[in-house]
């Protein structure tokens, strides 16, 4: 049995595209289809050429700037459609916009595994679109985007939500029921990396208790309530990751603040096991980075909104707030600093995450709705299994 991936676009690093490899390690032979491919800012991505499975890319990849995807939005629809995946009998969708609507035939079978229904176009629409000027010129643009996303969303044969949070709004926009599979978390890989943590001064942090965040800095990550709450308290934070508001958040900033930019692995891990805890403070999907910190045995300083609610235990693995306002935060900083957290809870939440219970209920869904897939037995040989169909 052929299988092809399906993603909106190869030009960035975070927990989307950690679940993207960990699909890969499911089908490593299954090709990469995307709408536009930027080696330079998704080298993770290049394991998808080291073997058999290949990345294609749209039209889009030869025009003029095609890496400032935004630009091209109007086309995203277009791009999709035009893949031909007659050859393969089942197609993964992994996705937050437009890699949903590709065009199957019926002997193909498409599963959606749903990041979350287009955000700037639903849930986020008044946080991406905010300034009137930019609402109204945009208009025409997302009216049409809307419409088409509202009938792309029908095409997947069988929708998969990453947490209950998004099989809400699947069913809230697009109408449609799905089942959850909780993206992996790979424990094995983070742990190895604990005993082999570099002594290069490279990663040499200094002995100072410290808050972190691990995020894309974008709007609707609330990197700006974080920053402007730790400046008032004068603690210090350490904040892991890129993204269009680097240059913003760094003006706001105060010298117990530092915005380290994108890290490898390694280095993360030893940020992740010096910390005192993680700092989550915007409503997320799932959140990938809540058990990573677990991993190490830290506790999580979250929204209590979206996926945090479905990977913190409360007073155990972490404490929420309930407002994003600098008080709201303060306060439960403040009352999180009189706590007392057991690591050995945070290890053992995290590790109900691990890829092989992945593994297991995504090959369900297949099953379920591929009878015929019967044969697939789970481990090493899973690719090969599926090819003798």
């Amino acid at each position: 049995m052929k299988v092809a991936l399906v993603y909106d676009r190869l030009n960035k690093w975070g927990g989307a595209e950690r679940v993207m490899l960990a699909l890969h390690k499911l089908f490593p032979l299954a090709p990469l289809y995307s709408s536009v491919y930027d080696k330079k800012k998704a080298p993770w991505a290049l394991r998808f050429n080291s073997g058999q499975a290949k990345i294609k890319t749209s039209f889009l990849q030869n025009f003029p700037f095609a890496m400032r995807h935004e630009l091209y939005a109007g086309l995203m629809p277009l791009a999709f459609e035009s893949f031909n995946f007659d050859e393969f009998d089942l197609v993964i969708s992994i996705t937050s916009e437009a890699a949903k609507g590709i065009i199957t035939k019926p002997q193909t079978k498409h599963i959606c595994y749903c990041l979350t229904p287009t955000r700037y176009l639903w849930s986020g629409y008044k946080d991406y679109f905010n300034n009137p000027v930019l609402r109204f010129l945009s208009f025409p643009v997302v009216w049409y985007l809307k419409f088409w996303d509202k009938i792309a969303a029908q095409r997947p044969d069988a929708y998969i939500a990453i947490s209950k949070e998004v099989q809400m709004r699947i069913k809230k926009y697009y109408g449609r029921e799905s089942t959850v599979v909780y993206p992996p978390i790979e424990i094995s890989n983070l742990k190895s990396q604990i005993s082999n943590k570099s002594q290069n001064a490279k990663y040499k942090i200094q002995n100072i208790p410290y808050f972190l965040i691990v995020s894309r800095l974008v709007p609707y990550k609330k990197i700006d309530l974080a920053i402007r709450t730790f400046n008032k308290l004068k603690l210090p934070l350490k904040i892991i990751g890129t993204g269009s508001q680097m240059q913003e958040l760094k003006s706001m900033a105060e010298p117990t603040i530092e915005l380290l930019g994108n890290l490898t692995d390694k280095e993360l891990v030893r940020y992740y096991s010096e910390c005192c805890a993680l700092v989550f403070p915007g409503p997320e999907d799932f959140g990938l980075t809540i058990l990573e910190a677990q991993v190490f045995g830290k506790p999580v300083i979250a929204f209590r909104g979206g996926g945090a609610l479905e990977t913190i235990i409360e007073k155990k693995t972490g404490v929420f707030f309930e407002e994003q306002t600098i008080e709201s935060l303060t306060k439960t900083i403040k009352q999180f600093n009189k706590m007392k957290f057991d690591p050995r809870d945070c290890i053992e939440q995290a590790n109900k995450f691990n890829f092989k219970v992945f593994e297991e209920r995504f090959m369900q869904e297949i099953l379920r709705l591929m009878p015929r897939a019967a044969g697939i037995a789970f481990g090493d040989a899973r690719q090969d299994d599926i090819n003798k169909l």
